[in-house]
């Protein structure tokens, strides 16, 4: 609250010719409202903002910037005017790029702020701009801006924002113009002049100061994350080369992620960035996870179940590592550290109490967590799950394809994992199925080609008789975590206590 009469004091301070004390008074108390309003708004409907200083900093750094930057383009082009000869030269208001401000807060922060923002922004233009109507023009003019960028997905898209905020200045400025019996004089040619301009203007200061806000204040655009799915980013190339079968994994869980993202309400973005990047920690021992092994003989072979389990967990740890080394995204970073949750690693918990006497410390044999605290996270572990248990998967028929994605899924929610985001039981089963239509596409049955025999022969006995039986290789069973292609060499020993092949796959 404290803060908010401070910008209010300094706005009212700027917005104004008059340095007299009554004046800037009178201006603290008009701004001082207007941004009270704005601070109840946020407290009612964005209260997430309020636990952010960082956001909030940043909220109030543009209201401020919106107005000096008005004042210093007013200053300017008012004596760019009696320069070049231009009259009168207080059309200049019409050159101010005030709707930037409404801009940059639709691209950082959401459409809602964006528009009562505008609404704050263009009535503070009323106590300096000296022309009445100019906070209509202002307003409009913000309003189109934060329209034009809701679905900005390329550095290009802000130029056509531009061009769509000087087609409603014109428009605006037309009515004006009209109302007051302006049209037919010299104010309306330099007037038009300006509001034509004035989309240049405000694209060049949004292309210009967004770059130095993202990573000022750490905050996350679609540009930025646009960037990101870019296959030849550093990261995604070292991951292609040291672990291939993880690098193909986390493409499919983009996949899956973003087929069902706008049907839950998140970004898809977002989500699709955090499944490419979510099992980066993988790079600094690949060979521990079946997916990137090439042999048969598996490296937890030759360690205990303890040693195994400990090596799993550390790929979330060092993933977030990996992650802040190459700057990426806090939202992402967040998805990587959450994607596993506080997860049972049932495989090797089972093998731990099948070797030993006594019950295993249940603690040892989960990940650290935190649970997934939003609902891209809890979209990428559903995803991350059910991509890896479809890989074990011998005869991959529609039906059994949707039975196995929901008892992964049932599992994750039993298990209390969803416990911490926002998923509603209509998202659940949003998310079930896509995730069954997507698979059962990527999984599709092909037709054996005449001459084309890709499988071995294998003399076998039966009755007697000698007959060839085909063996494909696709009966061995596989999943990119926890070395589940042990479990079939370890399937009588462990029993009917072993875990299932719908057990929450880890690693």
């Amino acid at each position: 609250m404290l803060s908010t009469l401070l910008l209010a004091l300094m706005t009212a301070v700027i917005a104004g010719d008059s340095l007299k004390l009554t004046h800037i008074a009178g201006r603290f108390l008009i701004t001082g409202l207007l941004f009270l309003i704005f601070y109840r708004d946020i407290l009612r409907y964005k209260p997430d903002y309020i636990k952010k200083y960082r956001m909030l900093f940043l909220l109030g750094f543009l209201l401020l910037f919106t107005v000096i930057s008005g004042r210093a383009f007013q200053y300017f082009f008012q004596n760019f005017s009696v320069g070049i000869g231009l009259s009168p030269p207080e059309t200049a208001i019409y050159g101010m790029p005030i709707a930037a401000g409404a801009i940059l807060v639709a691209l950082i922060f959401d459409f809602h702020t964006a528009i009562i923002f505008s609404f704050i922004t263009s009535l503070s233009t009323g106590l300096w701009a000296g022309e009445s109507t100019y906070p209509i023009y202002a307003f409009v003019g913000s309003l189109v801006g934060a329209f034009s960028v809701m679905k900005c997905s390329k550095r290009t898209d802000i130029l056509k924002g531009g061009l769509y905020v000087s087609a409603a200045n014109l428009f605006t400025l037309l009515g004006i113009l009209l109302f007051t019996d302006r049209l037919f004089s010299n104010y309306s040619t330099t007037a038009l002049i300006y509001a034509a301009s004035s989309g240049i203007i405000i694209s060049s200061v949004v292309s210009l100061l967004l770059p130095i806000i993202e990573p000022t204040f750490k905050v996350t655009t679609d540009i930025s994350l646009l960037e990101l799915l870019d296959l030849n980013q550093p990261i995604m190339k070292n991951l292609m080369i040291t672990a291939p079968g993880t690098y193909h994994h986390s493409i499919i869980v983009g996949n899956l992620v973003e087929a069902v993202a706008e049907d839950i309400g998140v970004n898809p973005l977002l989500a699709r960035v955090s499944a490419y990047y979510h099992d980066i920690g993988k790079m600094r021992m690949p060979d521990y996870f079946v997916e990137n092994q090439r042999g048969t003989v598996s490296k937890h072979d030759r360690l205990t179940p303890h040693m195994s389990s400990m090596i799993l967990i550390a790929h979330v740890k060092e993933g977030v590592e990996i992650a802040r080394e190459y700057n990426l995204p806090e939202p992402v970073i967040d998805i990587i550290e959450q994607h596993h949750g506080t997860c049972l690693m049932t495989y090797f918990f089972q093998k731990a109490k099948d070797a030993s006497n006594g019950e295993p410390a249940e603690d040892d044999y989960r990940y650290h967590g935190p649970k997934p605290q939003s609902r891209v996270a809890a979209l990428v572990m559903l995803a991350d799950a059910v991509e890896a248990a479809s890989r074990v998967l011998k005869d991959p028929t529609p039906a059994r394809i949707e039975s196995l994605v929901d008892k992964i899924v049932n599992h994750i929610f039993i298990d209390g994992q969803l416990e911490e985001c926002e998923l509603t039981l209509r998202d659940i089963s949003n998310i079930k199925k896509k995730f069954t239509y997507i698979l059962t596409g990527i999984l599709h049955r092909r037709i054996d080609y005449p001459g084309f025999e890709f499988e071995e022969k294998e003399p076998t006995s039966i009755g007697g008789q000698k007959v060839v039986q085909m063996r494909k290789e696709r009966k061995k069973p596989y999943s990119h975590h926890e070395g589940r292609d042990k479990k079939q060499t370890e399937k009588g020993k462990a029993g009917s206590k072993g875990p299932s092949r719908f057990s929450r796959p880890t690693g």
